[in-house]
């Protein structure tokens, strides 16, 4: 099992997936409003990886407007970018 990631580095992974764009954030806010208790060191690379793209770059694949390829065709680049594409659930009534 992978190891999950302190506070201390969770606080920095936070601060460094802020993003210029705001459709990008509500992305990435909900990701961490998910899986913040659960973030492992192997999902953090996955997220720093997503993180190094441009904007607009970020913002095709998360929409699914194009998948990942080369450097970012990752397991762990995957799996981050199938947890920040899942829809939100509504909370039940």
């Amino acid at each position: 099992m992978d190891e999950r990631l302190d506070p201390t580095d969770l606080g920095r992974l936070r601060w460094r997936c802020r993003r210029g764009l705001l459709e990008n954030d509500l992305f990435v806010e909900r990701f961490f409003r998910d899986h913040e208790a659960t973030i492992t060191k192997r999902q953090a690379q996955g997220l720093m990886a997503l993180m190094d793209l441009p904007d607009n770059d970020l913002l095709d694949l998360l929409l699914g407007r194009r998948e990942l390829q080369g450097e970012l065709d990752r397991p762990e680049v995957h799996e981050v970018l199938a947890q920040l594409r899942r829809p939100t659930v509504p909370a039940s009534a």
